[in-house]
């Protein structure tokens, strides 16, 4: 059965101290500004993220009669944002970003309710590089080590889970490496076997016909993105605790509109904008907070760590295998 390692006080104490220490570090490791930042904006603007581009944004109507979109997240504003509020080479932003995602599957790892850090700053057009990416990935894996350290100290009775580096594979070469198998298998067996890796090179087309998982054609480099993932040895599975990436350019941003049919959203001011030039070079991404103190606290479910809504069948489930919902 089941047994948390903290009780509720603890955990919630826990939660505040990891989300205060890491963002902390990341700031440090990146020169990121937080900021304030929308839960909504309009539904015509083209900034709001479209995931994988077939979820449904939460959308209202103003007395005005303007259509408003709930964000899904900031991968898009957070560009705009260093635009407009003046940002310099190697500089950037970080906000907390809340989103409802209606059409998500709910399951111990999935949430409607979403909670991460969004983050972007602005590089120099010739560090859109593979090899800037990876520094950048290895910026943030020092933020989470330098956490999980500090957790530690407070909680003695959790575990130690980061190998010391973290290991990059693309998604093409994880295909080779593992044919048999579903991506997320993939996934799960590499992350077993290092504990600590980023794949890269997510949403193009690899060798099979298939994708290693979707992306949005419209805010990362396919070539130039990834995700970082966690061996959760509380799941026995891979874990994923972020998606990041080098921003599309123009010719990036044609390319990939052009393989998923959406060339309709050049019509779109966001779109507009990049396509001539108006927005910077960035790299960005979204870290989560409640994977991250899921992880962290060794919790069985997301719902441990934040306050969610959940369907009956799943809360019965919780109270059977010992697992106390906020």
């Amino acid at each position: 059965m089941y047994e948390s390692k903290l009780s509720l006080i603890e955990t919630q104490k826990g939660i505040k101290k990891i989300k205060d220490f890491f963002q902390t570090e990341l700031a440090k490791e990146l020169n990121l500004l937080r900021v304030s930042a929308p839960l909504f904006v309009p539904s015509d603007s083209g900034l709001n993220d479209n995931l994988n581009g077939v979820e449904r944004p939460v959308s209202f109507d103003l007395l005005s009669g303007e259509t408003i979109q709930i964000v899904h997240s900031l991968a898009k504003w957070k560009r705009k944002a260093l635009k407009d509020y003046g940002f310099s080479i190697d500089e950037g932003l970080y906000t907390d970003m809340n989103a409802i995602r209606r059409d998500e599957t709910l399951s111990n790892i999935h949430s409607i309710y979403v909670d991460q850090w969004d983050w972007e700053k602005i590089i120099l057009e010739e560090n859109r590089t593979t090899q800037n990416l990876y520094s950048i990935v290895q910026q943030i894996y020092r933020a989470l080590v330098e956490t999980e350290k500090s957790l530690l100290k407070t909680y003695p009775q959790l575990t130690k889970k980061l190998p010391d580096e973290i290991t990059f594979i693309t998604s093409q070469e994880l295909e080779n490496l593992y044919p048999n198998l579903s991506p997320k298998e993939r996934e799960d067996e590499i992350c077993k076997k290092y504990g600590a890796v980023f794949i890269s090179q997510i949403g193009k087309v690899l060798n099979s016909g298939k994708v290693h998982d979707l992306r949005a054609p419209d805010y990362d480099d396919w070539e130039l993105n990834g995700d970082i993932l966690l061996y959760n040895p509380i799941l026995k599975r891979a874990f994923e605790i972020s998606s990041m990436g080098i921003r599309v350019d123009k010719q990036a941003l044609l390319h990939q509109l052009e393989v998923t049919d959406t060339m309709d959203r050049l019509n779109l001011p966001y779109h507009q904008d990049l396509i001539n030039g108006r927005y910077p070079f960035t790299v960005g991404g979204g870290i989560g907070q409640s994977r991250l103190c899921m992880f962290f606290l060794e919790k069985m479910h997301i719902g441990e760590v934040q306050s969610s809504i959940w369907p009956v069948d799943i809360i019965e489930q919780c109270k059977q295998q010992n697992i106390h919902l906020l």
